[in-house]
């Protein structure tokens, strides 16, 4: 599909019809490992290491017409939880560029509304277990997926590119790419493990862009590649269509900007390309 399609699709621009399978489905929250040492020491005492449940975490699937493999990619909402407009667009823009699509829902299943003052889940565990999940489909390339993650949800997808590996996940899955949207740059480590796309307003005050230039400074380069977008004049949420002309939410400015937004596409479309193909 070609990049004007897809930015048609997220802008709301009528367009061909795009095959799509909304579907609910669950996965596992990845867990954390159980160290060598642990496992020894429990070993030598006759013991047995018990293991709390996993999390089951809810997601939409959709991907886009034809048999596969397709890559695919991760999508992480903010800390007011996901809306149904968000999940929307987001599965209409990744199926159009030819990916399937895993809008996460890392709130609903535990019952939480917000996590913007309250407490936030561990939703890097939910990133990894959305890996996994994807993986194991037959019409996914587990060697091209990518996550996507806005606000909160884009933090996470720092802290999952960063050099992190506590998790029960399998030594050779990992992701590909990471895009954060206006992420606290904060969640990232000064040496990042995947290519990452970062993208923020310099009149956010929710996650301040000085935070992002800091970090771009102590890194000096190192590790994987990142890419600092920032957009002049721009606050929180610029390409969420539900912020409008402005709105304040838990004290902080969030406001739409559409040429903000038409950019951003585009750089993502054109980092997914890279890393992933199509």
């Amino acid at each position: 599909m070609s990049m004007i399609r897809a930015i048609a699709v997220l802008l709301g621009i009528a367009v061909a019809h795009v095959a799509r399978a909304d579907d609910l489905v669950r996965f596992e929250s990845a867990r954390y490992r159980v160290g060598e040492l642990q496992q020894r020491l429990a070993r030598e005492r006759g013991e047995t290491i018990e293991r709390k449940p996993a999390t089951i975490i809810e997601a939409y699937l959709s991907r886009p017409e034809g048999d596969g493999p397709f890559p695919a990619v991760v999508s992480l909402h903010g800390c007011s939880g996901l809306s149904h407009t968000l999940r929307m667009a987001e599965a209409d823009f990744l199926n159009a560029l030819g990916y399937v699509s895993l809008v996460v829902d890392s709130f609903t299943p535990r019952r939480i509304v917000e996590a913007c003052i309250s407490p936030a889940p561990d939703r890097h565990a939910d990133a990894l277990g959305a890996l996994s999940y994807l993986a194991k489909l037959p019409y996914v390339d587990p060697r091209r997926i990518a996550l996507v993650g806005r606000s909160q949800g884009g933090g996470v997808g720092l802290q999952v590119a960063s050099t992190l590996d506590v998790y029960d996940v399998p030594n050779e899955l990992s992701y590909k790419a990471v895009v954060a949207f206006y992420p606290p740059c904060s969640a990232a480590s000064v040496e990042l493990a995947l290519p990452t796309l970062v993208m923020i307003g310099d009149a956010d005050d929710w996650t301040p862009v000085r935070d992002c230039e800091r970090w771009m400074v102590r890194r000096a380069g190192r590790g994987a590649p990142v890419k600092l977008i920032v957009y002049p004049g721009v606050y929180h949420s610029f390409d969420s269509k539900i912020a409008g002309g402005g709105l304040t939410l838990f004290g902080h400015r969030l406001k739409y900007d559409a040429e903000a937004t038409k950019s951003s596409a585009a750089e993502v479309v054109e980092f997914l390309r890279q890393y992933l193909g199509r």
